[in-house]
């Protein structure tokens, strides 16, 4: 029997950053486990805001769910990953992923092969992650004798989002695990996980490695949710693979919480975990 997956708590960019400390000191005080964060566009900076929060709180594990690739320089990404994970050994969960294209267009980086963009980055990432120097000269990343000063002693997970078969397989291949967004209604998205699962663990078969890795689902919930309805769904997706569930704290009209709901969804996933 697996075991019950780790519940968190989706801190979105619809907050604004100057309140992103006070909700997240509030989550480490209820004692759940895992704070996730967003790099939207055009809102908060994901590494800047992790830094901050981990300095904030004692324990809290902080996810990043994720830094879009087209928008980073996979050195600087890979310097602000080990720079963080030294800082706060096992307590920062980093992940990378295409991005909002369209969001990517507005930006101009917008890659005309979004996959190979992924597939460099990642391989360059976990190299240079591990301590290695990488030289590359790939379509997208070009890097001649590039090695971290400072990689961190325990190298965190890298995780990869995504949501299309291509991309679920590749990181299977790559990542230490996926991060799905999903259906963000209540309660639904199950069948989505249980088939991205698969897609995964196939792919990590081929590859060689071990078929159990992370399975990070993101999942809607109203805010005034009890703590019974979040243990069912904490359940139903720890039945379809999940091993982390964030939730993201919805108001009465399915829009993200911006308000003080969100501070008692904390406390509803610290009573329920």
């Amino acid at each position: 029997m697996h075991a019950a997956p780790t519940l968190g708590l989706i801190l979105p960019p619809d907050q604004a950053p100057e309140r992103f400390l006070e909700v997240a000191r509030a989550a480490d005080a209820a004692d759940v486990p895992e704070l996730w964060l967003w790099e939207d566009c055009f809102g908060q900076s994901g590494t800047s805001t992790a830094a901050a929060v981990l300095a904030a709180t004692p324990r809290i594990r902080v996810g990043l769910g994720l830094m879009p690739v087209p928008l980073r320089n996979v050195a600087l990404t890979a310097m602000e990953i080990a720079t963080i994970a030294r800082m706060f050994p096992d307590r920062f969960l980093p992940g990378i992923g295409h991005g909002v294209l369209e969001w990517m267009t507005q930006a101009g980086v917008r890659a005309a092969s979004p996959l190979t963009l992924l597939d460099e980055q990642a391989r360059a990432l976990r190299a240079l992650l591990s301590g290695d120097e990488v030289s590359a000269d790939g379509r997208y990343v070009r890097l001649d004798r590039v090695q971290l000063r400072w990689p961190a002693p325990a190298v965190p997970p890298l995780l990869i989002g995504g949501g299309r078969p291509k991309t679920l397989a590749l990181a299977g291949e790559l990542g230490d695990g996926i991060i799905l967004a999903g259906d963000m209604t209540p309660g639904e998205g199950a069948e989505e996980t249980r088939a991205a699962v698969a897609i995964v663990r196939a792919a990590r078969e081929a590859a060689g490695l071990p078929p159990e890795s992370a399975v990070v689902q993101f999942a809607g919930v109203r805010a005034d949710a009890s703590a019974d309805e979040v243990r069912r769904l904490r359940s139903v997706y720890g039945a379809a693979g999940a091993t982390s569930v964030p939730l993201l704290p919805l108001d009465g009209e399915g829009r993200p919480e911006s308000g003080d709901g969100i501070l008692r969804l904390a406390e509803t996933i610290g009573a329920a975990t």
